[in-house]
């Protein structure tokens, strides 16, 4: 039987979205990103000498993430603060999803750290954090080949969807959770991890929804970035003084 969702969106809809860059003050870099009730905040910060020494990669400079949701974030229990097994997952997922666009050989021996926050979350939290870290990587200056969009597809019931809410994934006649992350220019998946059974025909299909979520995530993270620098240029114009220079400068 044909899944029909609860808030009225088509099986290739996603819920509204919201995307802003340049949200923390002290940041080299940062980022927020919403998605239905899930608020997700990213904070860039290095490149700075990595320690312990023996850690350090004498070729490139190091992406690290660290995932966290906010005591008061879930709609459900209260989560417990401080770090978990699965936050560190995400956070080594986050990771290894970012790094195939970020260039960081010109900082050797460094590390730059990713923060991620969830403020709110109904579902698909590592793929909000994940969009909203690469917008604050974009916006910390860093060389990219592009940015990473990522959504969840799956399946409620028998009926292949985007972007599953919590509602959906708790769905009493089943629910399989697939968060993909892929780079748009090129179509390469740099996530894609599964949670219950799916036929190959199914997840098929769900991929392709998720590919369409991801280009329309694409269209956000780009107007983000182009508010950001154009409220920068007329700034400028208007004073009289130059854009400033980027942001890849190693700091100390």
């Amino acid at each position: 039987m044909t899944y029909i969702r609860t808030d009225g969106r088509k099986v290739n809809d996603l819920r509204p979205m919201e995307a802003k860059v340049g949200v923390i003050k002290n940041a080299r870099g940062s980022a927020m990103f919403k998605i239905g009730k899930t608020i997700a905040y990213a904070a860039v910060y290095g490149p700075r000498e990595m320690h312990p020494k023996f850690m350090q990669n004498v070729e490139r400079g190091t992406l690290r993430c660290n995932y966290n949701m906010m005591a008061f974030s879930g709609s459900g229990n209260r989560v417990r603060p401080g770090p978990s097994r699965r936050s560190k997952e995400i956070g080594l997922v986050t990771q290894n999803a970012l790094a195939p666009v970020i260039d960081l050989t010109e900082y050797p021996k460094t590390v730059v750290d990713v923060y991620i926050e969830l403020l709110q979350t109904d579902a698909g939290t590592r793929c909000a954090g994940i969009c909203a870290a690469s917008l604050a990587l974009a916006d910390a200056g860093f060389k990219m080949k592009d940015l990473v969009c990522a959504v969840s597809c799956g399946l409620v019931g028998d009926t292949p969807v985007l972007d599953l809410d919590y509602s959906e994934e708790a769905y009493e006649g089943g629910a399989v959770d697939v968060p993909m992350a892929m780079i748009p220019r090129t179509g390469e998946i740099t996530l894609m991890q599964l949670d219950g059974v799916i036929s190959r025909e199914q997840l098929q299909r769900a991929m392709e929804l998720a590919r369409e979520g991801c280009q329309k995530i694409y269209e956000v993270q780009k107007e983000a970035l182009r508010a950001k620098f154009s409220s920068m240029e007329v700034e400028a114009g208007e004073t009289g003084v130059s854009s400033p220079p980027s942001k890849g400068n190693r700091e100390a």
